[in-house]
């Protein structure tokens, strides 16, 4: 997400000739959104992507129930 906020500023900057970006090649103005095609090719790739949802789930999950256990007068476990 980094690559591609970075690349859409850059060209916004080339488009609008705004400081030294209006001087750089579209090569290295477009760039950053080849970088976040490889980025995001790579966390699909590795299974990175999904498990960074299954940590978000399981957070979230954790939470509920530590939530129940107060309402029902219980101590919440410990996390791992």
């Amino acid at each position: 997400m980094l690559f591609l906020g970075i690349g859409i500023v850059l060209l916004a900057l080339k488009y609008l000739a705004m400081g030294p970006v209006a001087e750089w090649s579209w090569w290295v103005v477009l760039s950053p959104f080849g970088l976040a095609m490889v980025w995001w090719w790579w966390a699909d790739a590795t299974g990175y992507t999904k498990r960074k949802v299954m940590e978000r789930e399981d957070k979230r999950k954790q939470a509920r129930i530590d939530k129940s256990r107060e309402a029902m007068g219980l101590k919440p476990k410990k996390p791992r």
